[in-house]
């Protein structure tokens, strides 16, 4: 299968945080989420595939073939979008779409102007436009993804794209990433996501960190078939706890996820098995790196 991006042993080391090291493949073709709790790596990781932190080791090589993100193949066609202060404050839209016409060849102006409409926007066009520091932090996102989108990429890199968004605006993002899968199938996206609750449509492939590691990854699909949802009776806890994944429980109830390897173990108590989603998959998992990473 091919990979839009590939890492290889990669370190990036701060002070008080290291990131990696970190193997990874983004599959061509497909929307992959990063995953992760506040803190957990995912923006230093977006950074260092964008060349906006240089990496202090491992390998990086873009579309299989070209190992630096400022290649101009590799700048034109990879679409980066922070999660704030991604263009000036004192910019308007149409400021905006005059420096991406000046940046970059492949930017649509006419599409950007479809865009902000689509997304209820001030438009390049309009008498009267806000200037970037005087919209909300919705409509910042807004228009920067209405600028991203607006050229003719191959990969799209966004860091919580969907945050600020109102939850209408989030399933206009799924449809606008499926939009751009869509009309070409070289094409893939990453976004990160600390509550996928939302993004769940959009995502094909998932990327689970914690701690500046990347602690599960794969098809979502086959995700579901590795993990099985379960929850019953507080008091089968006992009996069943070393069986799980990870778990919550209160007086009454339990519910977590397992390994579905041991389903037919499972099956022999009263509890109740499931395929879980990704939201309560993305729990688990993470909820798991948590109790571990106290354990050290």
């Amino acid at each position: 299968m091919k990979h839009s991006i590939k890492l290889t042993d990669v370190v990036k080391k701060y002070k008080d945080f290291t990131l990696g090291e970190i193997n990874l493949e983004i599959p061509c073709g497909f929307s992959t989420a990063l995953i992760g709790s506040n803190g957990a790596g995912k923006t230093t990781l977006l950074d260092v595939m964008c060349k906006i932190s240089e990496k202090n080791s491992g390998d990086i090589t873009y579309f299989e073939k070209y190992k630096e993100a400022d290649d101009d193949y590799v700048r034109n066609n990879i679409g980066y979008c922070a999660s704030n202060n991604f263009f000036p404050a004192e910019w308007t839209s149409k400021k905006v779409a005059d420096v991406m016409e000046i940046a970059f060849d492949n930017f649509d102006k006419k599409k950007f102007i479809k865009l902000c409409e689509r997304m209820k926007l001030d438009t390049p066009d309009s008498k009267k436009k806000k200037k970037i520091m005087k919209l909300s932090d919705g409509n910042k996102m807004r228009l920067y993804l209405a600028a991203i989108l607006a050229r003719n990429t191959k990969f799209l890199i966004l860091d919580e794209p969907a945050s600020a968004l109102d939850p209408l605006m989030r399933d206009m993002l799924c449809d606008m990433f499926r939009e751009y899968l869509t009309e070409d199938e070289e094409r893939s996206v990453l976004f990160s996501t600390h509550n996928i609750a939302d993004m769940e449509f959009a995502t094909d492939y998932a990327v689970f960190m914690a701690n500046g590691k990347v602690i599960e990854k794969g098809f979502v699909e086959e995700l579901k078939e590795k993990y099985i949802m379960v929850h019953g009776s507080a008091e089968l806890i006992a009996n069943i706890s070393d069986k799980l994944v990870s778990y919550t429980s209160n007086k009454t109830m339990f519910e977590g996820i397992a390994l579905a390897e041991n389903k037919s173990q499972l099956e022999k108590y009263d509890i109740a098995i499931e395929v879980p989603t990704l939201q309560q998959l993305s729990v688990g998992i993470l909820r798991k790196a948590e109790k571990d990473n106290e354990v050290k």
